[in-house]
This record gives structure tokens, sequence and C-alpha cells, in this order.
């Protein structure tokens, strides 16, 4: 019986297996060193915040892996032999495979700073970084500050953590506004107010230099590289974005460039080994998407898509549309298609941007300037539906059907107000005026 073995019990690993299973009675190996059982990371945020118990992230039941013939084993993968088909583990045994997938997912980004080591430092990606959370900032009495390092989503979901208990945070994001490497400037500025709203103390344009220790070896402060200035906290979150987990195979014959090298199949330079997921590096990217994607959604979409390839329906990976979602504190985000930042904006893409008066809604809409077509949309503080912005762009629609059908796309429900009667109005007053 042919053995698939796969490297990573996340979304990408966990639906691979699921759907290989649906097609075929191949024995199933999931290697994981995290947990013992998959759950939803992006969930973590709300343990930390009492909404939920870490088993009520975990979609399946304990005992669904054994009925359905997937095994589990949990260890450190050290080496992988792709001429003899086998993996050695750290632990000292070794585990042979048939066809292997890597889904060994992403760690959090560390650049050499002095102090990164330290007790008290962490990212927040792994269920033991919660554990850690846990431990070094229960309450604000044990944490009387943290300090986070990095702008991005896992920076201010972190963030939002940390206010839940009353601990003070300071935010330190390089960047001269908040995410404006991929939001444009109106709703980056409107991000910055809302996170100093929630009385947080961001800091843009700032640098960490260094993390300082206590006698114990724990977090006693931080250095800001522009000013010298020395912040004292007892947790630094290192939330600088993630790269691809792949140093394991740095001895391997699998080709890797930042992740492991794959073409439209998802196969790498090896057969019978596969890359899916946040570790995967597409050889070319796929339209305007970046060759490396840690999105949860697209690591469901690459092993649903690769499961059909073992099981001998040879398909290529086809994403679709971009679609991104996530929460700035209290304000919702959705992204559909593809709205530049101004660093990123082409010369031909042109946007209308709305802004309701309570600064925490508004809307970006890119087109083409010349064509009109519709490019993309963000939205923050009002819920839209995926299905309808799919089928617009695939239809290819122009801006001003978007704008004038916008009421077909929104999802909140009947007793929020709707905005679309201002967002037309402004739009034909930016006509005017344009």
């Amino acid at each position: 019986m042919e053995h698939i073995v796969i490297i990573g019990n996340g979304i990408s690993g966990v639906t691979l297996a699921r759907h290989v299973r649906k097609l075929s009675n191949k024995k199933i190996t999931i290697v994981s060193t995290e947990t013992d059982y998959f759950f939803s990371r992006t969930a973590l945020m709300y343990i930390y915040m009492g909404h939920m118990k870490f088993e009520y992230t975990q979609p399946y039941e304990n005992w669904f892996w054994k009925k359905n013939r997937i095994e589990l084993k949990k260890g450190y993968v050290k080496n992988v032999d792709t001429n003899n088909k086998t993996l050695q583990f750290a632990e000292g045994d070794s585990l042979e495979y048939d066809k292997l997938v890597i889904a060994a997912g992403s760690k959090p980004n560390k650049f050499g700073w002095v102090g990164q080591d330290l007790e008290g430092v962490m990212g927040m990606y792994h269920k033991q970084d919660l554990d850690k959370l846990e431990e070094y900032a229960p309450n604000n009495e044990i944490c009387k500050r943290a300090v986070i390092v990095g702008g991005g989503l896992i920076g201010i979901e972190l963030a939002e953590m940390l206010n839940s208990r009353s601990i003070p945070v300071t935010f330190l994001v390089r960047e001269s506004s908040f995410w404006n490497g991929v939001l444009p400037i109106g709703e980056s500025e409107m991000i910055n107010r809302h996170i100093k709203s929630h009385h947080i103390d961001l800091r843009l344009s700032t640098n960490l230099k260094e993390i300082k220790s206590d006698e114990n070896g724990k977090v006693k402060s931080v250095i800001i590289e522009e000013t010298g200035e020395e912040i004292p906290c007892n947790v630094v979150g290192l939330t600088a974005g993630v790269s691809p987990n792949v140093d394991f195979l740095k001895d391997s014959e699998i080709e890797l460039g930042r992740g492991v090298k794959v073409n439209r199949f998802l196969e790498t330079n090896i057969k019978d080994v596969y890359a899916i997921g946040d570790c995967a590096e597409q050889h070319e990217a796929i339209g305007n998407r970046r060759p490396i994607e840690a999105v949860w959604y697209t690591g469901r979409m690459m092993g649903e898509t690769l499961a059909q390839t073992i099981c001998g329906n040879h398909i290529e990976y086809k994403p679709g549309h971009w679609f991104n979602s996530a929460k700035f504190m209290d304000i919702e985000y959705q992204t559909y298609g593809w709205v530049f930042s101004e660093r990123n904006k082409k010369d031909e893409e042109a946007h209308f941007h709305w802004k309701h008066e309570d600064d925490t809604k508004c809307i970006t809409v890119a087109y083409h300037k010349d064509t009109n077509k519709f490019l993309g949309i963000n939205t923050f503080g009002i819920r839209m539906r995926h299905e309808t912005f799919d089928t617009w762009l695939t239809e290819e629609r122009d801006v001003d059907y978007v704008i004038n059908n916008l009421s077909e796309a929104n999802f909140d429900p009947e007793f929020y107000n709707k905005f679309e009667k201002d967002i037309l109005s402004a739009y034909n007053q930016n006509l005017q005026t344009a």
C-alpha cells in the first residue's frame, strides 16, 4: 500500500490528508512536533482573551484520526533522505515514505537582535508561543509593559490580546504609517488613529536596537535604535513577519529558495516530493500574487489540489482572485482583488476612497484609470460578500457598475446602518471634481 507522509499538521497538511482519504485507501502519516492534534492557528488569540478554550480550536474530535486511518507521529524531522525515501528524526528513529509532502509552515522572523533569545521574548505563531505568553504576561502585575516589534497583522493581534488584560503596550513599527506597504495611506492613517485610541503607545518610524536582560536572563527592557531610549518591559513580541520553516531541508537535495520551490502542480525538483502551504514557493508568481503566500485559505486550497494529483488526477493549483480578511482591534478588514499601496501602485491604477465621519469605516476601490475596469476593493468596518466581488472580478465589471450595485455585496445584518448612498454620492462628486 502506498505510504503518503506529510510533514506538518496545519491547515495545508490536514486538508491534504482528509482529501486523500476521501479519494483513496492509501496509508497516511502526519508528522508534527508542535501539537498532538490539528488546531485552528488563527484562533490562538481568542484563547488568551478568554473567548474559548484550546480544545474548542480543534475542528476534529481526537477519535477522528483513528477512524479515518490517518496516523499521527509527533517528532522533529532532522533530515530528509530523498534517495532512500526516508525521514530521520531528532529522536533517533526513522520513517519511510512513498510520497512526501512538506507542509511545515512558517516561523517568526528574527533579525539577529541582541537579546532576541531571552526569556520573555516570543513570537505569536505556535501553540508554544501562547503558552509562553500565558507564563510571562498572565496579568498586568506580572507584566508591567510589553513591547511589540513589527507592524503586521500578527503584531496588531498581539497588541489586542495584551490590551484585553490591561497590559500596557508599546508598539514599534519601522514604517512611517501602519502597514503602509500594503494599505493605501488613507486606510493606514485611520488604523494609526484606531490603535492609539486603544491607549497603545504606537511608535512609527522606529526600530529595535537591542533587548536587555536582567540578572536572571529575562527581558528587562528594549533600546530604541533611533534615539537610544530605554523602555522597561517584561515581554517582547517579535512579529516582524514570518518565513518558511525549511531549515531542516538544507542538507537535502530538495531545491530551496526562501521556501521549497514548486511548480504549478506543487511538485518539487525531486520525484514524489511536494510542498504546500506557507513553506511552498512558486518558481514564478501566479499573476499579482506573491511566490509565497502565508494565508490560511490558500493553504487549504493547495491541500485540496494536491490530493487530486496524488490520487491520479493531475491538476494545476489555481488560487483564483485574491482575497483576505483580518481584524484591526474593533475594525474588520476585507480585501478582494488588488488594491495596492502608494508604494506599490501601478501607473494605470486609480483609487476612489471614502471614509465615514466616525473614523472607523472606509472603503478604497481600485480601477484602471483608462478603461475604468474594476481591479479590487478594501473595506473597513463594513462586511461584504466574497462571492459577489469574485463574480464581478471574473466578469470584469467597471467601477461605475460596482459602486452603483454595492448594496448587493453588503453582508451586514438588516439592523446595521448602510452606507451605500453616502458612498455613491461621494463617488459622483469625485467624478465631477476629477
